[in-house]
């Protein structure tokens, strides 16, 4: 009676169970006979040389090998993954095609690809680095992505792209040159934390993204930082734009975020664009040495600002229209730099009210050319009139408790961490 229980319990087992690994060695094929041949659930542990591809992998897999190069024959994708817990860690990937009408990348994660990593890969040189295209719970961690700056930045490709893939984490990577760091075109509920950007159009560009996080970020010398755009629900906290030359943040019909404790430094044309975008949280950031602090516009309502410093801006805030607009909030406003005034009994706040626009700025912005006549003394006198008397000044901005220090504003040190 032993014997058939034990081959009852034998057949039993999970096939995964039966996972092995198999070294595989460079040669012609190896790596699509190696693929056919596993079973799933196999390591296929990649020997130092060159592989070709392109393959598909349909079976759970793990990929590695640090001294490996997969490499495509420049069309269409290198590695294009269709079947569930498949793992590539390791291996360096370049070779993808330079069509974006078929978004040719290094790795294409397609639907059924769910629960895939992505650890440690380096993607060189492709239109596009990792394409997650309707694979869920995805993971892409510690890889380094290099796109191509040899093409007109209308066919260059992101270095993650992101199309209904929900419960996305994409942390430690770093990601340069092409045209976005990360592009999300609707897709919801994903972590984007501690990746740094670098040499690209938009360091991280949403588009139709709800109830995403992106937190502890670096965009540094790219054209524009973060732009969040028809994007509703988002944590944005302790993320960096260092030298982006347009703009640092950049809000267009973005709703419901709360924006904690992000910083620019080094800013260019604006750090902080504001466009039809309501019910927002401005807290404790930090906008340094931009021409416009902000730039506030199109109908924009609901927004709460309190506790962000506004540092050496040329502009501190542009906003043309006929609204008062209060920024402060529960007895805290804004850090202004170029604010002149006093804090006699010593409680953090200044004793009179901020307001940053006349109607000189309104006049300027609507005719640049009067700005010839800016040091004439018609022009002087307008603006020491309505310094004296409030109530000949247009409806603008105010921020009725501003505070005397930047202090608790901006992405935080590591002292202030621990």
């Amino acid at each position: 009676m032993r014997l058939p229980v034990l081959a009852l319990l034998l057949t039993m087992v999970p096939s995964a169970c039966l996972a092995a690994t198999i070294e595989v060695r460079p040669g012609p094929g190896a790596l699509v006979q190696a693929i056919s041949a596993a079973r799933p659930g196999d390591e296929l542990a990649l020997q130092e040389g060159l592989f070709a591809g392109p393959v598909v992998i349909e079976k759970p897999l793990t990929l590695t090998g640090a001294l490996a190069r997969i490499e495509g024959p420049g069309e269409g994708s290198v590695i294009t993954v269709t079947a569930p817990d498949v793992t590539i860690t390791g291996v360096t990937i370049a070779g993808a095609g330079a069509r974006l009408d078929t978004l040719d990348s290094g790795i294409r994660l397609m639907k059924g690809a769910d629960n895939a990593q992505v650890e440690g890969v380096s993607l060189d040189g492709n239109l596009i680095g990792i394409d997650v295209h309707g694979a869920k719970n995805v993971s892409l961690r510690g890889n380094h992505i290099i796109g191509r700056n040899d093409l007109r930045v209308p066919e260059r490709g992101p270095g993650i792209y992101v199309w209904n893939s929900p419960g996305l984490t994409v942390e430690d990577n770093r990601i340069s040159k092409g045209r976005d760091g990360v592009f999300i075109t609707t897709s919801d509920k994903a972590v984007y934390r501690r990746n740094t950007f670098t040499d690209l159009r938009f360091a991280f560009h949403s588009m139709y993204a709800n109830r995403i996080e992106v937190t502890d970020n670096v965009s540094r010398n790219n054209d524009m930082g973060f732009a969040f755009m028809y994007s509703t629900r988002l944590k944005v906290e302790r993320n960096l734009s260092d030298g982006d030359t347009n703009h640092g943040f950049f809000m267009n019909f973005a709703n419901r975020a709360d924006l904690v404790q992000n910083e620019v430094r080094n800013g260019g044309e604006k750090c902080l664009f504001i466009y039809n975008s309501n019910n927002n949280d401005f807290d404790a950031n930090r906008f340094q040495g931009c021409a416009i602090g902000v730039h506030f516009t199109a109908g924009s309502q609901g927004n709460t600002l309190s506790g962000n410093a506004f540092v050496g801006n040329r502009t501190q805030v542009k906003y043309v229209g006929t609204r008062w607009l209060e920024w402060s909030d529960g007895g805290r406003g804004n850090y202004w730099s170029d604010h002149v005034a006093f804090d006699v009994n010593g409680d953090g706040t200044a004793d009179s009210p901020y307001r940053p626009n006349d109607s000189i700025d309104r006049l300027v912005w609507s005719q640049p050319m009067a700005k010839l006549l800016m040091g004439t003394p018609a022009m002087q006198l307008i603006r020491w009139s309505q310094s004296r008397f409030p109530g000949l000044l247009p409806g603008g901005v105010i921020d009725s408790r501003p505070l005397v220090s930047p202090e608790g504003a901006g992405v935080p040190t590591e002292e202030e961490r621990s």
